[in-house]
Parts: structure tokens; sequence; C-alpha cells
């Protein structure tokens, strides 16, 4: 009968590890491809949702709501940006200060109520939690969000095989030789950034339509869960293949994984309030494990070596 319930509720985390497997695929260019700790993200996550519940409440569409959530995420990019470039504030502090402007702004957003809730029953979501069973395969949350990673991979594997996408990869990996080739990496880490963020805000607009409502708290601790998705994906898959596809692939099945087994922790029977707990320690048990085979592969080598 347990066993039951835990397969049942495997759809949905599925469907939540997908979405939030977007929101990884941002935090990925930050963190991997441009090597900064962009922490933007824990208000972007918010304000993606409400402004896309705000508008589709207002009469939009929802791709024109998902739209401008993804402009608002650039938006917040570019200001962290800006901040970071221009001002010579460390990328972190000027992300933790845009995140904190944030708060005001998406309470400005949602007529400054915490919560805003839209009704699948009236308004036309894009995707749902009452979409995961009982409705034909082209409505199912599952198929459009994953039709939205593999649209949104193909465009970003297009994207960062031009020029300027090569411009922000050489930036992340050697700025001091990229300013030598003639590269503005300034220009490169604020595109960076707000295409990044814009990923995240465009995740949000479809987390909000799934629980159902935006939240001014929806995006606190996102950064944690975003670099779990992404760790996770580089431990378990990152040998298959060094592809930049299959790499973003990784980080949505990352994030797969990790709600999954957020899933079974729960059907095991631990406190819910006990999830950022175990939140950060799944993220530092995969941060901790490439170092520690790194070692141990030295140690080994260094051993063998000794013995012949």
């Amino acid at each position: 009968m347990e066993i039951i319930k835990l397969l049942n509720a495997l759809p949905g985390a599925c469907a939540q590890g997908l979405i939030w497997g977007i929101m990884a695929i941002g935090v990925y260019i930050t963190y991997k491809i441009l090597d900064l700790a962009d922490l933007t993200v824990d208000g972007t996550m918010c304000t993606g949702g409400a402004v896309c519940i705000v508008m589709m409440l207002k009469g939009y569409p929802v791709g024109a709501a998902l739209i401008c959530a993804f402009i608002a995420g650039m938006l917040a990019g570019l200001v962290t940006g800006v901040l970071h470039t221009m001002m010579g504030i460390p990328a972190i502090l000027a992300g933790i200060l845009t995140q904190l402007g944030l708060y005001s702004i998406n309470l400005r957003i949602m007529d400054n109520k915490s919560n805003q809730a839209i009704s699948v029953d009236k308004y036309d979501l894009m995707v749902s939690l009452r979409f995961i069973k009982g409705v034909p395969f082209y409505k199912n949350t599952l198929f459009i969000v994953a039709i939205v990673i593999v649209v949104l991979i193909g465009i970003l594997y297009w994207f960062f095989g031009t020029e300027l996408g090569c411009a922000i990869r050489s930036t992340g990996s050697n700025e001091k030789m990229a300013c030598a080739q003639g590269i503005n990496t300034n220009f490169c880490k604020i595109l960076g950034l707000m295409i990044s963020n814009g990923i995240v805000a465009f995740a949000s607009g479809l987390y909000a339509q799934y629980q159902g409502f935006a939240d001014v708290n929806a995006g606190r601790g996102a950064i944690v869960i975003g670099l779990a998705a992404v760790i996770i994906g580089e431990v378990v898959f990152g040998k298959i293949s060094s592809n930049f596809g299959i790499r973003l692939f990784s980080v949505a099945l990352g994030a797969i994984i990790y709600y999954v087994v957020l899933q079974i922790v729960l059907w095991l029977g631990l406190n819910s309030n006990d999830l950022k707990l175990l939140s950060a320690i799944v993220v530092a048990i995969f941060l901790a494990i490439p170092v520690m085979m790194e070692k141990w592969n030295t140690k080994r080598a260094y051993t063998e070596g000794g013995n012949r």
C-alpha cells in the first residue's frame, strides 16, 4: 500500500523536477560556463512567477505572460551584470543586492500581496498539477515540459556554438586570455547573466502555473536546488559525454533525480520541515564527491608509482 502511494507520487515529483531542471539550466550558465556565483536566481525565481500569474489574471495569454516573465528575468540579470562589471561589486554580492531589491519589486508586481493564486478551471494554463493524470498526452505536464526542455537545449546548443556564444564560454574559461583576443568580457558577463536569469524566470512562470499560485517566498533556497541539479547531473552523467548538449540534458536529469530522492525520503518518514537541511546535505555531498574521488585517484596513482 505504501509502495503504491510512492509510485502515485513519482509522476508529480518528475514533473516538478523537469520544471526545476529548466531553472537549473539557467544556473548552469552562470556557475559552469561563466564561472560566476550568481545569487540573483533566488529573486528571479519569484519574479518570473509573479509576472506570469499577474499578467494572466489581467487577461493576457499564457504565451505572452511567459515571454514577459523571461524579459523580467533578463532585466534582473542586467542589473546584477551592471553592478558587477561597471561598478566593480563582486558577483556574489551583486547578486545578493539584486535579490534583495527584487523582494520589494515582486511585492509591487503582486499588488503588495505575498501570494497571488490562479485557478486552472478559469484560466488556460500551460502546465498544472492537475494535468499529470487523466488528460491527453499533449496536455500532460510531463510531456509539455519535456518538449520545452528539448527546445531550450536546442536553442542554447546553437547559440553557444555561435561566435558570441563562444565568446561567453571563453570569458568563463579564461577571462584574461579572452581579453587578449579582443573579446569584451564585461559585455559577455552581462549577457550571460541576462540569459541565465531569463531562463530562471521562465521556469518560475511555469512553476507558478504548476502549483497554481505565485508566492513572494517562492525563490527562497532556489540556488541550492539549482546547484544540486547541476552537481548531481555532473557526477552521475558527467563522464558519458563532453558534448555541451548532453551536459545540459544531464542537468535536467539531475533535477529529476533530486526531486525523486526527496519524494522517497519523505515517503520513508522524514519531517517535511527538514527538507532544507536535507537539500544542503545533498549538495554538500555531491560537491565533495568529485574532490574526494580526485584525491583518492591521486593517492592511488602515487602508491602504485611508488610500488614500481
